[in-house]
């Protein structure tokens, strides 16, 4: 184990090492550029391979073809990277190929800017990119975690070989802070499905394409069979404060962290808050946030963004509580001031 003072996009860059990526395939953009370099440093030091492509779409086609050969594979990119790589990833999909990406998030629409953003939630949850497909999507509120979940990720994505989002923001990317890393080699079995040569067994294909509806059809339930079976053993979500709470914060990410000082605001003076912070955005843990909406008179779900996990919440209270939105956009942090202050209005407190 090892205790290091570390900035968020590189303690991802190690963790992914030590879950056992050697396959790094990316092209730079801010604010994440911090992760391609130390992958290009590290990556050489263990073995791997790192390569620089010529744009975010031939980055996104160089991980589909490492999947497909078996190789433990990663990318990371910022909001309009990750855009360009929206038809790779839905390929990725269909052929259920394992590979983590990691998107760290910046003002938009269009270029934007580059300071913090959740505006890319819609994008990685309801699929970006074309057809019925789903991501899993994790969402780290600490740089600790951040490590954790990257790990979890690989897990994730090689149990269920399917495409795994890290999803965060600017802010948690460049924050520097004490994490533990363990070394944590994955092992699992690819032999059933990885293009390693036919040599002495049946060809095998790894494919997007099936020119029969029917057959394509097929392939669809059974992506769909595997979606709902992830929605009922990988939800993953943070209560704070809940026990009697009866008013609820919704955030994640560094909306997430920021909302725990909200909480601790509120409940100095009284007022019953707590927070629920989900950690899988996909999938969504529904059914937890159901339980609480049936106790609070009110949910208020703070983003940085019009408003996007705010649907989710709604879904989730189906018509049992009031449920409300506070969000900032284009790189504009909310404080924890703003946010009590929007608490008190809504509650009718002066």
């Amino acid at each position: 184990m090892k205790k290091l003072m570390m900035k968020g996009v590189e303690a991802i860059g190690e963790a992914a090492i030590m879950a056992g990526c050697r396959n790094f395939f990316g092209y730079p953009i801010t604010p994440q550029n911090e992760l391609t370099e130390y992958m290009a440093r590290r990556l050489p030091e263990v073995g791997g391979c790192f390569l620089q492509a010529e744009s975010e779409v031939a980055a996104v086609n160089m991980i589909y073809g490492a999947a497909s050969v078996g190789k433990r594979a990663m990318t990371s990119t910022s909001s309009p990277g990750f855009s360009l790589m929206q038809e790779g990833i839905s390929y990725m999909a269909c052929a259920q190929l394992p590979a983590v990406f990691v998107n760290i998030m910046r003002g938009g629409p269009g270029l934007g800017d580059i300071q913090p953003s959740q505006g890319d939630y819609f994008q990685a949850t309801k699929g970006g990119g074309h057809g019925d497909y789903k991501l899993i999507v994790l969402a780290p509120s600490t740089v600790q975690e951040a490590v954790e979940l990257t790990r979890l990720a690989f897990e994730l994505a090689d149990k269920y070989r399917n495409p795994a989002v890290i999803l965060a923001d600017g802010l948690l990317g460049q924050m520097m802070e004490p994490v533990e890393l363990r070394e944590k080699q994955l092992t699992y079995d690819n032999s059933s499905w990885a293009l390693t040569g036919a040599n002495g067994r049946p060809p095998r294909k790894v494919t997007s394409f099936n020119i029969d509806p029917y057959e394509l059809e097929k392939m669809n339930l059974n992506l769909q069979e595997k979606y709902r079976k992830m929605e009922i053993e990988e939800p993953r979500w943070e209560e704070f404060s809940t026990e009697d709470a009866e008013i609820l914060l919704a955030a994640y990410g560094t909306m997430g962290r920021i909302c725990k000082s909200v909480v601790k605001m509120a409940r100095e003076t009284g007022m019953k808050v707590g927070l629920f912070r989900p950690i899988t955005l996909y999938p969504f843990p529904y059914e937890p946030l159901e339980e609480i909406a049936k106790r609070v008179s009110i949910i208020l779900t703070v983003e940085m963004s019009s408003g996007q996990m705010f649907e989710d919440v709604k879904l989730a209270a189906l018509r049992l509580t009031r449920v409300e939105f506070y969000g900032r956009m284009g790189g504009v942090v909310p404080t924890p001031g703003e946010v009590f202050e929007r608490l008190k209005q809504l509650v009718g407190r002066h």
